[in-house]
């Protein structure tokens, strides 16, 4: 049986973080996207539901908390780094 190639785009930080996931449970990326494909059309359709990113409850209060009024507001790294080693 003979096999086709797929080509695809990637930024060179994705293609890294993700060979890095593949690698921890001992998977190619090419066997990956193989059963990316092989689910896809095992379930008609993607084998994932999309979402987008969302903050972590933790980013979520700060957040909020600053929409208050609250929070300290920093104008920039070094006064950041500054802060921390008062704390």
């Amino acid at each position: 049986m003979a096999n086709d190639t797929v080509q695809v785009r990637v930024t060179p930080e994705l293609k890294e973080q993700a060979e890095s996931v593949f690698k921890a449970i001992g998977l190619k990326t090419s066997e990956a996207i193989r059963l990316f494909l092989q689910q896809a059309v095992n379930s008609g359709g993607l084998p994932f539901q999309p979402m987008a990113k969302q903050p972590n409850t933790a980013t979520l209060e700060a957040m909020k908390e600053l929409e208050k009024g609250g929070g300290e507001r920093i104008k920039n790294a070094d006064d950041l780094f500054k802060s921390w080693d008062k704390k």
